[in-house]
């Protein structure tokens, strides 16, 4: 039998281990007043101790051990029993993490593995989900995300040559090329398009089309008043009708805002809007193409927008990388993707995939292409593997596609751009833009099956297109119908310009002005109006005339 010595000296029994453990219950029928301080110490640790145990055992049969610590003292008990309180905005700012430890989850077990599987799953079809091209129809109200409402009527009305670091605002061309140019017909179009001056309405900072950045634009063909659509990075279109006058503000209400121009914006992509044309044949259709595989159809007057091509499947990735019509043909879409193809859909008949014809024209991305506006048989692309190929719609062999005649550059093309002389203008990565006349060679009097040995360009002209990560790709553009025989395109500049040129490689004009800080490499011309448009990373809009 054990024995307790007391601070009074004396020896007491103890309770054989056997009957009851004395470091276990306390008695309660002892009277406390009998007890010495020590011995009532004793107990209330033993009481602590249980009642831990006691939470311990409940705790770990409900699969959830929570760690507590112990002690002895009775001043950190107390500090225990009383915990620091902990603010909402506390709560807030530290995420509770979830331990699988905790939940009895072992460390690389096959339940661990399996809820990291999960969940990375679960996030990868969310993304797939988000960036999945939809394909009903919908309306302005479903697409849209910012600026103003349209009504149905107030949108349609009656080799390296030059490398280097670009040096913004530094210009290359200006009035002294113009007084020294002698021919009397260069220099009247070149004093004509020099004369072009920023939409004095807003500066350009405040003329933000888009919310991401642009990769594509196009103007309405309307001679009444210049209507711009942009397409984005991130599937949203930006719609400006550059007719509005700025309202005038009172003199006497000094705390009125200055408004901002009108601007609408939609969302009928999912992913990047690469390309957009407005049919030749019906205006009052804008065709966009997106790398979410679908080319759609927004029809500006009713302002609904539906689904003009896609693959049959959803699961298809199928970037398209450029879209075009003929002029005489308001039916058939083409368009290129960026892994080589080239399609055509006639969109009369049901979108089978027995009713889309494709070639495989480039082992790697076309970049661009266009179809001749005056033969619109014959087409050019730009691709990545250094070729410009010149193609003819009646003589493609889906097994072998031979083109027509095909020019090599030192880096990758990235655009090829018809006109309806015939002229195909490129922009490359060698620093380099190029024009191919073949309307000269009797373009539009060959037989299906004709091919060119001899296929180089008539102009080489230098120009730096070193855009990098962060700024679109330059590209030329032509102005489809110009009034004067003198032919002419443009294409940004990296030192914040547009630069316009003629068909025989003639600089006409640098476009810049005050409060353009970034380069407007989306640079287009209205098909028939002196109007030349440029679109910036920032979605900021540049408009001149």
């Amino acid at each position: 039998m054990g024995h307790l010595t007391s601070r009074n000296g004396t020896r007491e029994p103890c309770t054989p281990l056997g009957q009851a453990d004395c470091d276990s219950q306390p008695e309660d029928n002892m009277p406390k007043a009998d007890l010495s301080d020590f011995e009532q110490q004793r107990l209330a640790n033993i009481a602590e101790r249980d009642a831990l145990l006691r939470q311990l055992k409940i705790e770990s049969s409900a699969g959830i051990l929570t760690p507590k610590a112990t002690t002895s003292s009775a001043s950190k008990s107390k500090k225990r029993a009383t915990p620091k309180t902990v603010t909402p905005k506390q709560e807030a700012d530290t995420p509770r993490r979830t331990s699988s430890r905790l939940k009895g989850i072992a460390a690389e077990s096959e339940v661990a593995k399996r809820k990291a599987d999960d969940e990375f799953d679960a996030m990868r079809e969310a993304d797939r989900l988000k960036r999945m091209r939809r394909n009903d129809s919908y309306t302005q109200a479903d697409m849209f995300v910012a600026g103003q409402k349209l009504s149905n009527d107030s949108l349609i009305g009656v080799d390296v040559i030059t490398k280097g670091v670009a040096q913004p605002y530094q210009r290359t061309f200006g009035d002294d090329d113009i007084d020294q140019t002698s021919d009397k017909d260069l220099k009247a179009i070149r004093e004509e398009m020099s004369g072009l001056s920023l939409w004095e309405a807003w500066d350009p900072q405040r003329i933000k089309i888009t919310p991401e950045r642009v990769y594509a634009m196009t103007f309405h063909p309307s001679e009444t008043k210049p209507l711009v659509f942009a397409g984005d990075k991130m599937g949203h279109l930006g719609m400006l009708d550059a007719s509005q006058e700025k309202l005038k503000l009172e003199d006497d209400d000094e705390d009125a805002e200055d408004p901002d121009p009108v601007l609408t914006t939609l969302k009928p992509h999912t992913r990047t809007i690469s390309a957009m044309t407005v049919n030749p044949s019906k205006p009052t259709n804008l065709y966009t193409a997106s790398y979410d595989s679908s080319i759609r159809s927004l029809d500006l007057e009713k302002m609904v927008s539906s689904e003009a091509y896609a693959p049959e499947s959803t699961n298809v990735d199928e970037a398209i990388s450029g879209v075009d019509m003929a002029p005489d043909d308001p039916n058939v879409l083409y368009w290129s993707t960026l892994s080589g193809e080239f399609g055509k859909y006639d969109m009369r008949t049901p979108m089978k995939e027995a009713n889309v014809s494709q070639w495989q024209l480039s082992e790697k991305k076309i970049g661009g292409f266009s179809l001749c506006p005056s033969t619109p048989h014959y087409f050019a692309t730009a691709s990545l593997d250094r070729f410009m190929r010149l193609w003819d719609i009646r003589k493609l062999s889906q097994e072998e596609p031979v083109p027509v005649a095909e020019h090599e550059s030192r880096l990758s093309v990235s655009h090829a751009a018809f006109n309806a002389a015939g002229q195909i203008a490129t922009s490359s990565y060698d620093d380099t833009l190029k024009i191919y006349n073949v309307g000269a060679k009797g373009m539009s009097s060959w037989k299906a099956g004709h091919t060119l040995s001899d296929f180089t360009p008539s102009d080489v002209v230098r120009h730096n297109c070193q855009t990098g990560r962060w700024v679109t790709i330059l590209r030329p553009q032509w102005q489809l119908n110009p009034q004067s025989p003198i032919q002419r395109f443009c294409i940004g500049n990296m030192n914040r310009f547009v630069d316009v040129y003629s068909g025989s490689g003639d600089q006409l004009a640098q476009l810049g002005g005050d409060g353009i800080t970034a380069v407007p490499a989306v640079a287009v011309f209205h098909r028939s109006k002196n109007w030349v448009a440029g679109g910036t990373a920032s979605g900021k809009l540049c408009l001149w005339q």
